[in-house]
């Protein structure tokens, strides 16, 4: 029992496979005998199921109903080597401008929409290209939260994401400020990623957006060329899903946002 303990205190999220992993080394494990104490530790309020496998540990003292669980290892655990991604990634490196409710990950088989509490959770498959080239793993690096190693997206990596889907990532006031936010970023490592994707459109995003930013980001134009070279032949919206009238940016072949154009956010001020 003194292990038992000893292990939810340790692992304030832990996925079935953990939970036998833990009972294995101990000499115990077996089907019911884990099925058993699941279901003993979660009547007693010690244990929180949170989706089918995947459970969070209450502290000693609170209240399984309303202590707080970190969402952001809830999003790691959510699937099979679940990379956290997107927005959810600048949160992770503590740059997003606005905390959201939603988390995001990739991961090769991910899970239907989970709801706990007040957060969402939502799987996205790696990009196809990747896929097909198995580069799923690139710029993803491991941090430790609470003691447990979670995985998320590099910045350079998730620069480029967010361009490439801005429907994951919120508005684009957002996802300008929070990029804002990051004074440095390895322009090889985001042209490497980028020329990965294997999509014009996000590659003239990129571009657009380290214009944008030549000054702050310290960008050449031999980092610039290699955007340019890959932008589309003809004029694309910057996201196809919300085609809103914009301004057209002959040097990238983008029809760009009034928003991001005049920075329509910083009027309030």
């Amino acid at each position: 029992m003194m292990k038992l303990r000893s292990f939810f205190r340790t692992h304030p999220v832990f996925t079935v496979e953990e939970f036998t992993g833990f009972l294995s080394s101990d000499g115990t494990y077996n089907v019911r005998t884990r099925e058993s104490l699941l279901a003993y530790h979660a009547k007693a309020g010690n244990i929180v199921r949170v989706r089918r496998g995947l459970y969070a540990s209450v502290p000693p003292g609170a209240s399984p109903e309303n202590f707080p669980v970190d969402p952001f290892l809830l999003a790691a655990r959510m699937a099979k080597n679940a990379i956290l991604a997107y927005h959810t990634a600048m949160e992770a490196h503590g740059k997003a401008y606005s905390v959201y409710e939603r988390f995001t990950y990739f991961a090769s088989k991910p899970k239907p929409l989970v709801n706990f509490r007040s957060h969402l959770f939502k799987g996205v498959s790696f990009p196809q290209a990747l896929v097909r080239n198995k580069t799923e793993s690139f710029d993803v690096i491991k941090a430790d939260r609470s003691g447990m190693e979670i995985c998320m997206t590099g910045l350079e990596r998730t620069l480029v994401d967010v361009l490439n889907r801005p429907d994951l990532s919120g508005s684009w006031e957002e996802i300008w400020r929070s990029l804002e936010t990051v004074e440095y970023f390895d322009l090889d490592k985001v042209t490497e990623y980028t020329m990965l994707l294997e999509n014009a459109t996000t590659a003239a995003k990129v571009g657009f957006f380290l214009d944008q930013h030549r000054e702050s980001l310290m960008v050449e134009d031999v980092h610039l060329k290699a955007f340019n070279d890959l932008r589309p032949r003809r004029p694309h919206y910057m996201e196809r899903s919300r085609r809103k009238s914009g301004q057209f940016v002959s040097a990238w072949n983008l029809i760009v946002p009034e928003e991001i154009i005049h920075r329509s956010w910083e009027e309030s001020w």
